[in-house]
């Protein structure tokens, strides 16, 4: 197997990304501390397994579902900035290039509205799942209520 192709099959992980990945993952902001806490960690989204601050690709997403290829983007004030927008812009692309989805939601979101952030989640999640219907994961349950 190729470095391409273990690269690919591993979900365009990037393992020289790991040590600022870590660093964001113990300096996490209020709003992804919480969205983690109250809506993604613990398979507590409808059992789907999500992941903190991992490496894809160049860049490193805040959260990320891999079995769905669905990235969950956090952004705070500063993602207003032009430059900074553009920047996203050209990540949100090259993502969705290689197959994930992204979902974008404002510090203010979350922190003010989590129970909509829910269910905005649930939503393309339910979409996925119908879109591509796979098979549970090992350890995951899909109950008819999610």
């Amino acid at each position: 197997m190729t470095t391409t192709e273990v690269f690919i099959s591993n979900n365009f992980y990037n393992q020289a990304l790991q040590p600022n990945a870590n660093a964001l993952r113990k300096a996490m902001t209020k709003a992804e501390a919480c969205l983690w806490k109250y809506v993604l960690r613990a398979r507590g989204m409808r059992g789907y397994q999500f992941r903190r601050q991992r490496p894809i690709l160049k860049y490193i997403v805040d959260f990320v579902c891999l079995e769905l290829k669905l990235v969950i983007e956090v952004d705070g004030s500063s993602h207003n900035h032009e430059d900074i927008f553009r920047k996203d812009g050209k990540r949100q692309k090259d993502l969705e290039k290689n197959g994930f989805r992204v979902l974008r939601f404002t510090d203010e979101e979350v922190l003010k509205q989590i129970r909509g952030v829910n269910e905005s989640i649930e939503s393309v999640i339910y979409e996925l799942e119908q879109s591509s219907p796979q098979p549970p994961s090992k350890g995951r349950q899909r109950s008819e209520n999610g």
